[in-house]
């Protein structure tokens, strides 16, 4: 249920702007009452312009940002003198509203308004608020949404048939609260709500009890009835569905990345499965979508995958996928034909909500958070379901209505503010040692380019604080840490199955985890020859083949690095379990490159030489070993290795990390079983 959480200790406010900023923010904040990106708010203030004369200015929401999130500088200033002339016309296309709207502004720097930038100044009011509230846009989609609101509002309210956003429907709106001087809310049929008032709480007060009214109506109406039509399926458990989600969100990646890549998330909530499990899901997800603000994230409808859970034939469910997946494509590609208009571009035409009973809900998007955003939406659009069906019949807007919001100029402009794609934009990399010097400094480099990235490490303490501190930086969930002990199969194993399920697959994966002994070879015992092997070469086999097995899965290529050393090809002295540990890793690599070339796997490796700042190995008793066996002390060890290269230079872990890059890129697109020497050049190591 909707809360007011209007705070009169936080409304010490110096501007008006101030104030409707934490409005704003307030409504977003609640998914149930705004959309994630959807929704406007505005304010009338009086300004004094560069001339020092006092001027009314209506600030509304600039496009593309959200009401959660929005700070002063998302919003745009307008002169409503230049605004009002407007009132008078009786119509306006879209490109010129645009450009007049762009004349209003008070600062060339404020981002382009609103697309619903009139809806607010042709009405008389001092503050309005444009929302997508489930319970309004529950009676909005409902066959008999006009006569429930007469039940709950009688005549306070404005109704007014669907419109897309533009000139007329703020026409419309102006003239419908004109005409009604009972209204203090207009619902939108198949779209929202606008509310308003004289000052900023008053205009949040009313949005928040026009919701609550609506929701004590749908409460009592919900009262001993069944949702849905009734459960049909039995929802598996949270063991067999995490199971099966392993197995079969690589190959819905592999699908529906044939355009683009995608990164894809799941949701097993109660109300998805409450959802998916029921009589009429099917019936009712293919209606249509419940907002227009929906469209450009979640589609106009999901894929709805038919599959028997009590069975638990993953087989059969790999084959729906595929099968479904393929049927969408055309039919969108089909709806795309019937509906374009010159100069239409086809957007992906990969589903992006699909819909599996037992099992839940999977999302795809460019990103971790795109992604999230279409799983918020269906969310709302689960809600506005139940609700419209409690009252009646769901209904949606029809295909030309949707296909005129999903290819409109003014809605893909607000995509187009996105930053442009990077090189590892939609990819996912994981990255064994992550917590170390050189496996943080690729972390790092590779997420300055767009990559999600895991960061797998024997120390999850170390894994989590890289991880926290990368999501600080660049937003919620573009890195999760995992423990891995490379040389434990099963939390290898079950280290790929957590990426699986945070992320879809994987595209990037960099061999890193290291260690090293030193000793004279008489001295090598045992225990020292075998943990060299069993984490150079054991650990890097395992990592490598749970990779290969989900790269082939996807069907998508896919890029390994094996972190190696100058010792993979010269013998150095006193490391006979190092050096022969990770000769066989490097030629592992080119094993793993060899069978791997038909299906678009590429392995290559990086051959780094003393590395020592940062570096976890070197704060072990390596670096003490090492300065032994040349006769010199430990603190001059990092000298002595810089002399001894043909460019006098120390190597750093982000020079390994920018080979790794490269190896990953596109660049090296056709390199496969490559090895690059990343040692300053010693000459002793030259490959003959």
């Amino acid at each position: 249920m909707v809360q007011n959480r209007w705070d009169n200790n936080k409304t010490n406010f110096e501007t008006g702007l101030d104030e409707l900023v934490y409005r704003s923010n307030l409504l977003g904040q609640d998914r149930s009452v705004a959309n994630w990106g959807g929704g406007n708010t505005s304010a009338k203030t009086t300004e004094t312009d560069f001339k020092g004369d006092e001027i009314e200015v209506m600030w509304v929401k600039g496009s593309g940002s959200d009401l959660a999130t929005m700070g002063a500088k998302n919003f745009t200033g307008l002169k409503m003198e230049d605004i009002r002339p407007l009132m008078k016309k009786d119509d306006m296309s879209d490109e010129d509203m645009v450009e007049y709207l762009s004349h209003c502004m008070i600062d060339s720097k404020h981002p382009r308004s609103s697309i619903e930038t009139l809806l607010h100044a042709f009405l008389p009011f001092k503050h309005v608020d444009h929302t997508h509230p489930d319970a309004i846009v529950s009676i909005a989609c409902a066959d008999n949404g006009e006569e429930i609101a007469k039940e709950i509002y009688g005549d306070r309210f404005v109704w007014i048939p669907y419109i897309r956003p533009g000139f007329k429907l703020s026409k419309m709106i102006a003239e419908g609260v004109q005409n009604n001087p009972n209204a203090d809310l207009v619902i939108m049929e198949k779209h929202g709500l606008v509310t308003w008032g004289a000052a900023s709480k008053e205009s949040y007060d009313k949005t928040i009890s026009v919701i609550q009214e609506a929701e004590n109506y749908f409460e009592a109406k919900a009262k001993g009835k069944t949702l849905f039509g009734g459960q049909k399926y039995n929802s598996l458990s949270k063991e067999e569905r995490e199971t099966i989600l392993a197995q079969v969100l690589p190959v819905i990646r592999g699908q529906v990345s044939s355009d683009k890549k995608m990164i894809v998330t799941n949701d097993d909530s109660k109300a998805v499965l409450e959802f998916v499990n029921s009589e009429h899901a099917k019936e009712l997800s293919q209606i249509g979508a419940a907002c227009p603000d929906h469209l450009v994230h979640t589609k106009r409808a999901p894929l709805y995958v038919e599959w028997e859970p009590a069975g638990k034939d993953i087989d059969s469910l790999i084959e729906a996928i595929k099968s479904g997946v393929a049927a969408f494509k055309e039919e969108y590609i089909a709806y795309f034909e019937r509906n374009k208009s010159e100069g239409d571009k086809i957007t992906e035409t990969a589903p992006r909500v699909m819909l599996i009973p037992g099992i839940g809900m999977v999302n795809t998007g460019k990103s971790w958070s795109a992604a999230n955003v279409s799983e918020s939406l269906y969310h709302r659009a689960v809600a506005v379901m139940r609700g419209a069906t409690l009252l009646g019949n769901f209904i949606s807007l029809n295909e030309a209505e949707s296909y005129a919001i999903e290819y409109w100029q003014l809605e893909l402009y607000k995509l187009s503010l996105a930053p442009p794609e990077a090189e590892f934009s939609r990819q996912v990399a994981f990255v064994t040692g992550g917590a170390g010097g050189i496996g943080s400094a690729t972390c790092k480099r590779l997420l300055s380019e767009g990559a999600h990235v895991v960061v797998a490490d024997i120390d999850l303490e170390g894994a989590q604080n890289l991880a926290n501190e990368i999501n600080e930086r660049y937003g919620q969930n573009r890195a999760f840490a995992v423990k891995m002990d490379v040389t434990k199969e099963e939390e290898v194993e079950a280290a790929f199955k957590s990426s699986v399920l945070r992320y879809g697959g994987l595209d990037i994966i960099v061999n890193n985890a290291g260690l090293a002994s030193s000793s004279k070879f008489e001295d090598t015992t045992m225990e020292k020859w075998n943990l060299n092997i069993n984490v150079l070469v054991t650990g890097y086999f395992l990592v490598a083949r749970e990779a290969f097995k989900l790269m082939k899965e996807q069907e998508i290529g896919g890029s390994m690095v094996f972190v190696g050393s100058k010792n993979s090809i010269y013998a150095g002295k006193n490391a006979a379990a190092y050096s022969t540990a990770k000769a066989s890793e490097v030629h592992l690599a080119r094993t793993v490159a060899a069978d791997g070339g038909q299906h678009g796997i590429r392995v290559n490796s990086v051959l780094p030489d003393a590395v020592i700042r940062g570096s976890k190995i070197w704060d072990s008793n390596w670096k003490e070993e090492r300065a032994s066996s040349y006769g010199i002390e430990a603190d001059e060890l990092e000298e002595h290795y810089r002399k001894r290269t043909i460019l006098n230079v120390n190597i750093l872990p982000e020079d390994i990390a920018e080979s790794i890059a490269f190896l990953s890129s596109s660049k090296a697109a056709k390199t496969t079983g490559c090895m690059i020497t990343v040692d300053g050049g010693v000459a002793a190591a030259f490959t003959r």
